[in-house]
């Protein structure tokens, strides 16, 4: 195949992962309104056909959109990782939402999570495809190095989880305020939300103080030198690492913790799409819009 027909292939998948998303969200509809239409929550067989339907076309969507990336690093000449650019960034963050959903959704009994999450995706893949589209192109010289994919990888997985754990806390303080009965007690929502902001923080530590560093040392030939995302990325390991101490140690829980954890998910959307907009030209990170 040619460059452009793999090209055309990645624009073509995001289009389809969006439309099988969006399916699969009208199963888990469909799924919701079965158990309110039953005499029981249990036990109801149409209920649980439309659950299983819906998760399996969310692993479709997720194969689909795995395609997208594949096609759009098979494009590029010479081929490359997907992640040269927002546009690119975006989209695998939100295959990484979709696929920690479907590895801990037994684990966790995650499914009730699912509508949200895949509604979530879609929507993201909507904004990603009007908004942060940008067209092929060969990677700069300072992503030409072997730790993009250490770094960035690293950042796009921390990403996604953390970006799911603040959907559960914004789905906890919903329930925590008597609305949405058929979610999960909020102390549960709680606990996934605390579970999940404890798995992605090590992973966003690796990424912030560990790779970036080594990878600007290499590019740039210093660690640090206060560009507004080096900053931003920064405030935000601040951001989870208190919300995770004072879980840890004074017991915060609840609505606080939650309001915390959302505080985090907004400075870190912040560094991945407002600097550019704000501090794009100022950055050297400038790139990566």
């Amino acid at each position: 195949m040619t460059d452009q027909a793999w090209d055309t292939l990645s624009i073509q998948a995001v289009s389809a992962a969006g439309v099988v998303y969006f399916l699969a969200l009208l199963a888990y509809s469909a799924q919701w309104a079965a158990r309110r239409g039953a005499a029981t929550e249990e036990g109801s067989p149409r209920a649980d056909v439309f659950g299983r339907f819906a998760f399996l076309l969310t692993v479709v969507a997720a194969g689909v959109h795995l395609l997208a990336l594949v096609a759009r690093g098979l494009a590029a000449d010479p081929n490359r990782v997907p992640w040269g650019n927002m546009y690119e960034f975006t989209l695998t963050a939100a295959l990484v939402v979709t696929v920690v959903t479907l590895l801990f959704f037994r684990r966790w009994n995650l499914a009730f999570l699912g509508p949200w999450a895949v509604g979530l995706v879609m929507v993201v893949l909507m904004l990603d495809v009007v908004w942060l589209y940008e067209p092929m192109a060969p990677l700069t010289e300072a992503l030409s190095s072997p730790w993009l994919v250490i770094h960035v990888i690293a950042a796009i997985v921390a990403t996604g989880v953390f970006t799911l754990g603040g959907l559960v806390s914004i789905l906890y303080l919903v329930r925590a305020s008597g609305r949405l009965s058929s979610l999960p007690a909020a102390e549960v929502l709680d606990r996934i939300s605390y579970r999940l902001h404890a798995f992605g923080f090590p992973i966003w530590t690796f990424a912030v103080l560990i790779a970036g560093p080594i990878w600007a040392h290499q590019a740039w030939s210093r660690y640090w030198g206060w560009d507004p995302k080096e900053v931003w990325a920064f405030i935000t390991w601040v951001v989870y690492a208190a919300y995770l101490h004072a879980r840890a140690t004074a017991g915060w829980k609840g609505r606080a913790a939650a309001i915390v954890a959302l505080v985090g998910l907004a400075t870190l959307w912040f560094n991945f799409i407002g600097i550019n907009f704000f501090f794009g030209g100022s950055s050297v990170h400038s790139y990566s819009k």
